[in-house]
């Protein structure tokens, strides 16, 4: 693609207003607690980015409620017996909201342009199994030879080896259709109307979207980094879901007029204290052991997280991982303060110090501080930093922290996606390895697992892979949050989902 269209797609999305909006009859507002950084498909990394893409734009195929792969803009599917070979068939009442019809060309364009080095996508690692992705990339080939087009309706994928979640990543970002002379123009249920940056976002129902409408007029997204104010919010009517913050949970649990009105859901995700592993002082893999001895972290989802999530075993949520994590496989993983406070007297790095990064979110804030005690009681001097989403993400992916909190929640329904992305060391930044780890043993395990036809020698690959990230520990794999979100009784239908790209906005509607 021009380097012109590639340069204003950030800008493109921003409609610019001088005043945040009034309360919108037939809208639903709901609470983002940082901007997102982009909307554009291909450049998405965040969870705030993706859930509102996913109401603005379609790919060939989604998953539905019971994690099943089913038809989105493609009609109809073939996969070939020796699993290279994929071939859509789209529907042809589908259009952009420019007027034009979506057709083949456009899924070529926009998986191409994912792949182009001049988009500088974080998502490559969605495509780079396509035959010719690398020759493309190297500009040694001006297009994808796996990426053909059979006819204006016809759209074929070929890999260069057989990749069992490749299906499934197509439910992706990266995956969205957008049309080459338009990129802003979307296909999804609703439109973005207005984006006042760090304040909020509205999206007005899609009245031409190929299927159902949505029930409602439209979705006010209003950016609250603070929980205090998010909560408070939500009580003046001015917010009508909320998902509870820790410091709000007991209250409202305890209240009568709310506790009937809280949902909840297990997500696919885990949330963890990362280490640099490229430099000093963690890419001292016996430190980072002691590290995850420090630290009480059933205690800690216990008094201060409420149990508001099961204790992980390690970076794959108990829900996806189809082994089982063996005693003798747990070295690093459960808490032993003597243990911890040995080994690093034992290392010569008592008294060390170190900095620890965290968004400006309070939670997060108390649990830093939670852990800094934690730590310094093991001999490690903890620096809290606090940084506003945008600034802390780029932080992270030039690996500027030392120590940092985050989530990774699941883009696909697969134990590959907790893997491959987060732990492979041809993803380091923002394709989702922000450790840095990097072992070649593990990273051939996870490629026999991602080409493996057969599921037991896939899992069996995955499970290898996993013990040696356990005992090496980047991460201290802390739990899998279970997501409790309270909704204003005029609210109905709305339902959570364990991956945050299921959520069209199709199911709430509002009650008069």
């Amino acid at each position: 693609m021009g380097n012109k269209a590639i340069s204003v797609v950030i800008t493109i999305f921003l409609l610019v207003s001088c005043s945040p909006s009034s309360r919108l009859e037939g809208y639903v507002y709901y609470r983002l607690n940082a901007n997102p950084t982009t909307l554009d498909p291909a450049l998405i990394t965040d969870v705030s980015g993706a859930s509102i893409a996913a109401k603005l734009f379609n790919g060939l195929v989604r998953l539905n409620a019971g994690l099943e792969i089913v038809s989105d803009i493609a009609e109809k599917w073939e996969m070939s017996k020796d699993g290279l070979r994929y071939r859509f068939y789209l529907k042809k009442g589908v259009s952009f909201i420019n007027g034009r019809k979506v057709k083949s060309q456009d899924f070529k364009y926009s998986f191409e342009r994912v792949l182009n080095l001049k988009t500088k996508s974080p998502n490559t690692w969605v495509f780079d199994k396509v035959e010719g992705a690398k020759e493309f990339q190297k500009g040694t080939a001006h297009e994808v030879k796996g990426f053909k087009v059979i006819d204006g309706y016809t759209f074929e994928i070929r890999l260069k080896r057989p990749f069992s979640p490749f299906l499934s990543m197509l439910t992706m970002t990266p995956a969205y259709v957008i049309p080459k002379e338009d990129i802003d123009k979307s296909t999804g249920p609703f439109i973005l109307k207005k984006w006042l940056h760090n304040r909020e976002l509205i999206l007005e129902r899609n009245e031409n979207y190929f299927g159902d409408k949505a029930k409602i007029k439209g979705i006010v997204y209003k950016i609250i980094p603070e929980d205090l104010t998010a909560v408070t919010e939500f009580e003046l009517g001015n917010i009508d879901v909320i998902s509870l913050p820790a410091s709000a949970y007991s209250k409202f649990r305890k209240d009568e007029k709310w506790n009937k009105l809280i949902i909840s859901m297990e997500g696919l995700n885990t949330y963890y204290l990362g280490m640099n592993s490229s430099r000093p002082p963690f890419d001292n893999a016996t430190l980072r052991r002691a590290v995850s001895y420090a630290i009480d972290r059933k205690k800690i989802l216990k008094t201060f997280y409420e149990n508001r999530g099961r204790p992980a075993q390690g970076p794959v949520p108990d829900l996806l991982r189809k082994w089982k994590i063996e005693d003798n496989d747990r070295e690093g993983s459960e808490y032993d303060p003597l243990k911890a406070k040995a080994i690093i007297n034992r290392e010569g790095l008592s008294g060390i110090k170190v900095k620890m990064y965290v968004t400006a979110d309070q939670d997060v804030v108390d649990l830093a501080e939670i852990i800094q005690s934690y730590l310094s009681s093991a001999g490690i001097a903890v620096d809290i930093k606090q940084l506003e989403w945008s600034a802390y993400k780029e932080a992270l992916n030039k690996g500027e922290a030392d120590m940092f909190w985050l989530s990774w929640w699941a883009d696909y329904p697969d134990p590959e996606n907790f893997l491959f992305p987060l732990f492979h060391s041809s993803n380091f930044g923002p394709a989702g390895n922000r450790t840095r780890y990097a072992n070649k043993k593990a990273d051939s395990l996870i490629e026999q697992g991602q080409y493996a036809l057969n599921e037991k020698d896939r899992n069996g690959f995955y499970k290898k892979a996993e013990e040696i990230i356990i005992k090496e520990s980047p991460w201290v794999s802390f739990w899998h949050r279970t997501d409790f979100l309270v909704i204003r009784p005029r609210i109905k239908g709305y339902r959570v989902y364990p991956i945050y790209t299921m959520d069209k906005g199709m199911d709430v509607r509002i009650e008069r």
